[in-house]
């Protein structure tokens, strides 16, 4: 009796460390009302999510965000700046309440987050020194000529060379787009493969480097790469993503969104484009 007692009461207690872990991490839209704050994580990539010298956060995620949190009533954020590759733990850890990084949405972190339907939409590009010695045009370049491309740590562009054949020994990871422009330069890697937007942004910042022209953007699985970023809550923020959501359905009705958009760099091809594909679409395998 003793010993079933005991294995029952280890059971009750597993099942209620696993609720807990389960719920780890949400938030409601209500408790985020009380509390009088909500904490949003960027990433420090320009021009999705970033903090400009001023200590402000500005970019189209946050811009939106802040947006958003102004419909919902909420009046204070908490921005939380952290690496890209620590986005979807800090959420799972409940270090912040929402990712406004405008990080892709794709399957494999489908499995781990919760994503709002898209805020945006973006191509690819890639960084290469000045002049471009190398005659690098798209990412499929990498696959046999033995030449290093760099990426950054978390970001999709894995996913895509890995696709296009690209060995892993001609793969360079580094922690940030803050140290593409070195990485190019030092002739570390020959060339940076990062979005259309963060390509143009960092080569507007040193004259060593230019975004590859012409560039072929990739064919990976038959279909031409394109992303769509959105915003990201722990698995059980439901009640919050919901009403994101709506918020931001009405939002990106406005003049206003376009506005944003076109601010930062995005073309109205990618504005358009952020209709194309729903959240559901984007997170199927």
């Amino acid at each position: 009796m003793k010993k079933a007692r005991t294995t029952a009461l280890a059971t009750v207690f597993v099942a209620l460390a696993t609720g807990l872990a389960q719920q780890a991490g949400a938030v409601t839209l209500k408790e985020i009302q009380q509390r009088g704050y909500v904490r949003i994580a960027i990433a420090n990539e320009i021009p999705y999510g970033y903090m400009n010298l001023s200590e402000q956060a500005k970019g189209i995620g946050p811009d939106v965000a802040k947006q958003v949190m102004k419909q919902l009533g909420v009046k204070k954020i908490k921005w939380v700046v952290t690496g890209f590759g620590s986005l979807i733990p800090g959420l799972k850890a409940n270090r912040f309440d929402m990712v406004a990084a405008e990080m892709a949405i794709l399957p494999p972190r489908c499995e781990k987050v919760l994503f709002s339907e898209p805020d945006s939409s973006y191509g690819e590009g890639l960084l290469v020194a000045k002049g471009n010695p190398a005659h690098l045009d798209s990412y499929e370049a990498f696959a046999k000529s033995g030449k290093k491309v760099a990426i950054m740590a978390g970001a999709d562009q894995l996913d895509m060379l890995q696709a296009l054949g690209v060995p892993s020994s001609n793969i360079v990871t580094i922690a940030s787009n803050a140290d593409a422009i070195s990485t190019v330069t030092t002739g570390r890697a020959s060339a940076y493969a990062a979005t259309g937007l963060t390509v143009n942004q960092l080569a507007a910042k040193s004259g060593k480097v230019q975004a590859a022209k012409p560039f072929t953007d990739p064919i990976v699985h038959g279909q031409p790469a394109r992303s769509w970023g959105g915003f990201a809550f722990a698995q059980n923020s439901t009640d919050l993503r919901n009403a994101v959501n709506t918020q931001l359905a009405q939002f990106k009705k406005t003049p206003g969104w376009k506005q944003l958009m076109k601010h930062y760099g995005f073309t109205d091809k990618d504005a358009q484009a952020s209709f194309d594909k729903t959240t559901a679409q984007l997170c199927t395998k």
